[in-house]
């Protein structure tokens, strides 16, 4: 349908305008035909006279017949002025429908909701998108007013917008919540612009409303992303001196504790050292789990024979008044991560939903397979579809609101009493499944406990069981070993603790000296022990440089954090083998006997049992 110029153009082109127009020539037209109709019948009636009651001669006869010719032929002329005038009307009723086509097809189309309500707020027009965006139909939205599903809290704003675009006729953005039909709140971005009547009063208002909860969410995970990354930038700052100095106090208390008798005065002081050292490593794994700045071995998991292996540990924690049930999935698929860290996802999460029950309550510990697909995608951000292995840990305790659900996951974030809760346990199990590939998801509601759910990518593959060693001091050790250390009072006790169990140890404060003590050793060096960040030339190009000189010497890094030197986006590359901060003596010395006792380069240090249950 071909539109007016005045509409192709853009210009103004009032509805009312044109069907007044119409309405005119309407009327001109019927008074028009009325007119000539009289006139006719007039012009008609006396030639009639003329001819049959005067009795005219021939050539007035003759005239009457021109008359009647004429008279036809201002029939033919109005007949003809009749269809323009039709076609007229029929251009202007055409234009009208292809207007309210247009106006249709913008209504139904539109992804933002339109609405037209009255000064006092009745409801005039709702587009189709509000069934769309909020599922109410044009029939229940009739029955309300504009400000019935609107959040209470932000009726007051709302209000006032409206108010002062009646005023002034110009609206302003205004932010709201609305319910849904499902009973969701939805976070609207409205507009109003006023519609005048003749007298300039206004009479109608024409809002605009975008649903931009999604825009909102986003926001909140681009704001706790940055969070994150603050925190993980303090965290990778401080986590390498941090370490070294936990290395330091850890293994001076280790080597006292060998040194004293069990009923020795100073024995319990110096154990308490020893506990507030480990407490220390572990709220450090933790800020550095969080902000995903931690180094990770991922292996072949059976995620069953993890959630077995710490029931005893879980019983322990939670008390005798928690329920503990857990339900293994007998075809279980395999996932890729490292064990120590969903070991503490799950540790986490039970001792979160202890909390939860003080007065005791049940604890469900779940497994399943789980295959998100595209209508996951849509309603969870960021998700890849696929196959996934689900952990579900659910308890029946006191549920979270949803204000707090929305600051869970946020380090620091705590709902207990001062001093009974760091913040980072929650956080931590964030970081480490964000990490390790995966996602989880939060359900619950006051009274009705909660629900925490963990999706990891299934993995192809035949899951590896840690090796279980007994730990043990190495009384006879052989072999040279290179240690590049840049803090003195670590590098010194690590030497000591190496020279004890019988390794002939050079030492070296940085790179440039552990090169000029290789050129000049008169024995071949055995094993590189380095740290990873130290000033000037790292350990990962100091392991380059000696490799080229010592193509059998085998190499062990010292690390507390992922820098990238050694691993790619916190993922251990292939064929590194670290140790990581702060290490006990034992764990020391055992990841040196294991790294000479293999084959050049092959293999990978299991990390210490002992100490991977200090740090939980």
């Amino acid at each position: 349908m071909k539109l007016p110029k005045s509409i192709r153009a853009g210009e103004t082109y009032s509805l009312q305008a044109v069907m007044r127009r119409v309405e005119r020539r309407q009327w001109w037209l019927s008074f028009s035909g009325v007119l000539v109709t009289l006139l006719l019948t007039l012009g008609i009636v006396s030639f009639s006279l003329t001819v049959f009651f005067l009795q005219r001669d021939f050539w007035d006869e003759l005239n009457i017949h021109l008359a009647m010719r004429a008279l036809v032929g201002m029939v033919f002329l109005f007949v003809v002025y009749v269809v323009y005038q039709q076609l007229q009307i029929h251009r202007f009723r055409m234009h009208l429908v292809a207007q309210e086509e247009l106006f249709s097809l913008i209504g139904e189309n539109a992804a933002d909701m339109i609405a037209v309500v009255t000064a006092n707020g009745e409801r005039l027009y709702n587009s189709p998108s509000y069934q769309k965006v909020l599922g109410y139909t044009p029939e229940e939205l009739e029955k309300t007013s504009a400000y019935e599903q609107i959040h209470p809290d932000d009726q007051p704003a709302v209000k006032l917008a409206a108010d002062e675009a009646k005023k002034t006729g110009i609206g302003r953005r205004v932010e709201y919540r609305i319910r849904h039909k499902n009973g969701e709140w939805r976070v609207l971005e409205s507009t109003a612009s006023a519609v005048r009547n003749e007298n300039g009063e206004v009479a109608k208002l024409i809002i605009v409303n975008r649903d931009i909860t999604e825009r909102r969410h986003l926001e909140q995970q681009l704001v706790l992303s940055q969070r994150l990354e603050a925190v993980g930038k303090l965290s990778g700052g401080i986590a390498h001196d941090f370490n070294n100095i936990l290395g330091v106090i850890i293994g001076y208390s280790e080597a006292m504790q060998e040194k004293m008798a069990a009923d020795d005065p100073m024995r319990e002081a110096v154990d308490e050292i020893e506990k507030a050292g480990q407490r220390a490593a572990a709220l450090t794994q933790q800020l550095l789990a969080f902000s995903r700045k931690q180094v990770l071995e991922p292996k072949i998991l059976d995620l069953n024979s993890i959630v077995t292996d710490v029931e005893k540990m879980l019983r322990r924690l939670i008390g005798e008044d928690v329920d503990l049930e857990i339900i293994p999935s007998p075809t279980l698929g395999r996932v890729k991560a490292d064990r120590g860290q969903i070991e503490q996802v799950i540790l986490n999460l039970a001792v979160n939903a202890r909390d939860a029950m003080p007065r005791g309550g049940q604890l469900k510990i779940e497994t399943m397979n789980a295959d998100l697909d595209e209508d996951d995608a849509r309603r969870k951000r960021y998700v890849v579809p696929g196959p996934y292995v689900m952990l579900q840990v659910s308890d029946t305790g006191s549920g979270m609101s949803a204000e707090v659900q929305s600051h869970i996951f946020e380090p620091f974030y705590t709902t207990k009493e001062q001093g009974k809760g760091t913040g980072l346990g929650l956080a931590t199990v964030y970081g480490v499944v964000k990490q390790s590939g995966g996602y989880i998801w939060l359900e619950s509601e006051i009274g009705k406990g909660s629900k925490f759910q963990v999706y990891l990518p299934r993995a192809e593959g035949v899951a590896t069981e840690p090796a279980r060693k007994q730990p043990s001091l190495i009384a006879h050790g052989l072999g040279t070993i290179l240690v590049a250390e840049d803090e003195p009072s670590l590098r010194k006790l690590t030497c000591n603790t190496l020279k004890e169990a019988g390794y002939k140890v050079l030492e070296a404060e940085d790179a440039s000296k552990a090169i000029e003590i290789a050129k000049h050793s008169d024995s071949d060096i055995d094993l590189l022990l380095t740290d990873v960040v130290m000033p000037g030339m790292s350990g990962r190009e100091l392991a380059e440089n000696l490799s080229l000189k010592c193509p059998r010497m085998k190499i062990l890094y010292m690390s507390g954090y992922t820098d990238g030197a050694v691993a790619a986006h916190g993922i251990l590359e292939s064929g590194i083998v670290i140790l990581r901060k702060p290490f006990s003596r034992v764990q020391l010395q055992q990841s040196v006997a294991e790294m000479l006792t293999k084959n050049p380069r092959q293999g990978k240090t299991e990390e210490n049992a002992e100490y991977a249950k200090s740090r939980e």
